[in-house]
């Protein structure tokens, strides 16, 4: 027995064609091999890069390709791994601070790697720092005009060199405003704090918003509405 469904009588399935359905097929491809065959890639590079460093500083005695037929990947990316956290545990004792007091004491006196290695030092030291917070926390500014909402990374508070020439009864926050697509470019901004809206967001998911130019939500749909909605409140908008 059939009953007739006058209300889907008309309704006829959709056929697509070969080349369609043949198309799509690509892109699922792409779209599943793309990010593995380009995280392979990355991680291939960055080893044989370390290897290509490491292992001609290291005897041939302590390389397994002279007993083997056959090249082994990753030794040099090993061996820098011990090294690095041998010499953070020579470092650690007296004798290690001694020494590395000495280098600086040496590099102080040159000219010109004086200011380079100065600088290098205290970036190295910001970013890899466990009890810093520079960096940890995402904010929301008004950029490039008014009402116009941008991701900007936190930084910290402006030293007293810089504050002092700031305007006074006021309180300011240094913040990294990350271009698109490459995050490690952008805008270093001394900002009044009241105009720094700080959001419930890591560093890494920013950062992924901004170099998929909004492509990749990896909070979803409904954090970022949310943060946008609370950055519309008139309270949060500089007079």
């Amino acid at each position: 027995m059939s009953f007739n469904d006058p209300l889907h009588d008309d309704v006829k399935p959709v056929r697509t064609g070969l080349g369609a359905r043949l198309r799509a097929y690509f892109f699922t491809g792409i779209v599943i091999v793309g990010p593995v065959a380009a995280t392979a890639y990355i991680a291939w590079w960055f080893i044989d890069t370390v290897d290509h460093w490491v292992t001609p500083i290291v005897p041939r005695a302590l390389l397994p390709d002279t007993y083997l037929p056959w090249h082994v990947p990753g030794i040099g990316v090993i061996i820098a791994l011990v090294g690095l956290t041998l010499l953070g545990f020579l470092t650690a004792n007296i004798a290690g601070r001694t020494l590395v007091r000495l280098g600086e004491r040496i590099l102080s006196r040159m000219p010109v790697v004086r200011g380079l290695y100065k600088s290098l030092k205290q970036v190295f030291e910001t970013i890899f720092s466990q009890s810093g917070t520079s960096f940890r926390k995402v904010g929301l500014v008004q950029y490039p005009m008014p009402g116009w909402w941008t991701l900007v990374f936190i930084s910290s508070k402006p030293g007293p060199l810089v504050s002092g020439y700031l305007p006074e009864g006021e309180d300011f926050t240094s913040i990294f405003l990350p271009c698109t697509p490459n995050p490690t470019t952008g805008f270093y901004i001394y900002l009044p704090t009241k105009d720094v809206i700080e959001v419930p967001m890591s560093p890494d998911t920013a950062a992924k918003l901004i170099m998929s130019a909004g492509l990749i939500q990896p909070e979803g749909q409904a954090m970022l509405a949310g943060l946008a909605q609370n950055a519309r409140k008139p309270s949060n908008v500089p007079a």
